[in-house]
């Protein structure tokens, strides 16, 4: 696909992605839907509220209702869409920066839109096959005030209550200004935890700290941590589909080491998880250690998603699936990425342990990871640089696997470099043992691609 990439459409606002765009996809997708209502909500950027408008007029126009949701996570939307049997249209850029926005599409079982679902929106989009019906046929809007309380309490019925606040729990937040601060602190207040937060105000300027919860953006949560002495800090990004912690000494957890503890806990012999190919060497051990089976997927939530589908069509069970990036997926609850039910599962971790944060994730350590974005300017740069890549991972005496982009594996480390689905850039991915063989393996990568484009 060439519009919606591995998770979405986002751009710049009015530069890349603007308000005609917004109109343009809620036509064609409006279209393809067989559908008479559907929800749309946002996170809390400067621009939703102005694309909301579009995307609702562009609804209308084709004769579909909207429920305007207002201002959830998108795993709030998604809630609210399967207890409605509606499909739903998200308007946010995620992770990115403040001046991006985009929009995501949610199926009416309140899962985000299938390969073949988002395929079929963007060819109509692509051909302009839109159906605007007559003026006495257009939808109407109506606003749902309830969307986020529901959410919550739906939050709350889906987790070990009890078990969290016997254990006495401090936690301290971070949801970076984004959709996630109308909905984290009451949840987790509701849990029984002590809540701290910082970050804490809806702002679509993001003036705290920009929505990618990473470690160049989360060093106001480690020594928030440190000065409330909280048991565990935790960030979203900016529509709280993920959750990245920090241990009880303001440490930043890895991802990747998380989300192995969390699948350590989820994982039973003859079950498959799903992740990404660039699953990190921990989640590989963790799932062989169980006697599970590891599928893996291109990058991006809609590729994880959809294989969990096929893999439950065939018969086979899908405890937990996602990326060391802090989205996660627990297919019995809900198949959707959710940074505060995510968050709510590692508390029980603590609980159930009684051991600090640090030593949840001890056995998980070991590995250094990095990545690196590489920017180019226009479609040729790319194409050599991924030229460039493809010359360099064959010349490797190595095992790669071209999935998403080149994994190139060594055994005791492995090194990834693929084209962004949602940003000019390509990136690079590394773990290893030790830092400097990490970086060693990225420098390579990353020479070859830059030296293409010199």
């Amino acid at each position: 696909m060439e519009l919606f990439g591995s998770s979405g459409i986002r751009g710049v606002v009015n530069a890349e992605f603007g308000p005609d765009d917004a109109l343009a996809v809620a036509q064609a997708a409006g279209t393809e839907l067989d559908a008479d209502r559907v929800a749309v909500a946002r996170d809390t950027r400067a621009t939703g509220e102005m694309l909301v408008n579009a995307v609702a007029s562009g609804f209308a126009s084709v004769g579909v209702s909207v429920d305007r949701v207002g201002v959830v996570p998108t795993p709030g939307l998604q809630a609210y869409c399967e207890r409605e049997s509606l499909p739903g249209l998200m308007v946010t850029a995620s992770h990115n920066p403040p001046q991006y926005n985009g929009v995501k599409l949610v199926a009416a079982d309140g899962v985000e839109f299938s390969r073949e679902g988002l395929e079929n929106v963007e060819e109509r989009l692509l051909a302009d096959g839109a159906e605007p019906v007559t003026w006495d046929e257009t939808g109407d809007t109506r606003r749902v005030e309830a969307a986020r309380e529901r959410y919550v309490t739906d939050l709350l019925s889906a987790v070990d209550r009890r078990a969290i606040a016997d254990a006495d729990l401090t936690v301290a937040l971070d949801p970076g200004h984004g959709a996630g601060s109308l909905t984290s602190p009451d949840f987790f207040r509701r849990l029984g935890c002590g809540v701290r937060t910082v970050n804490a105000q809806p702002d679509g300027h993001f003036p705290g700290r920009n929505p990618e919860p990473v470690e160049e953006t989360l060093g106001d949560l480690q020594r928030f941590v440190r000065a409330t002495d909280a048991d565990l800090g935790v960030a979203h990004d900016g529509d709280a589909d993920r959750a990245i912690f920090v241990d009880e000494t303001g440490e930043l957890l890895a991802g990747d080491a998380t989300f192995a503890a969390l699948v350590a806990n989820a994982v039973e012999a003859g079950d498959t998880v799903v992740s990404a190919v660039n699953a990190s060497q921990r989640v590989v051990d963790v799932v062989e250690s169980a006697g599970g089976d590891l599928s893996l997927t291109p990058i991006g939530s809609t590729f994880i998603v959809t294989r969990i589908r096929e893999l439950q069509a065939q018969g086979e069970t899908v405890p937990v699936a996602g990326e060391g990036n802090g989205g996660v997926i627990f297919p019995r609850y809900r198949i959707a990425r959710d940074g505060a039910y995510t968050a709510a599962r590692f508390l029980e971790l603590l609980a159930d342990s009684a051991a600090p944060a640090s030593e949840v994730v001890a056995d998980y350590d070991g590995y250094a990871n990095l990545r690196r974005n590489l920017s180019y300017d226009d479609e040729a740069d790319r194409a050599a640089m991924l030229a460039a890549i493809e010359e360099h991972a064959r010349g490797a005496d190595v095992d790669v696997t071209t999935i998403d982009g080149y994994r190139l594996d060594y055994g005791d480390a492995w090194v990834l470099a693929r084209p962004s689905g949602t940003e000019p850039v390509v990136r690079v991915y590394a773990e290893a043992r030790s830092a400097d063989r990490a970086r060693d393996l990225a420098d390579g990568m990353v020479a070859a691609a830059e030296n293409a484009v010199e």
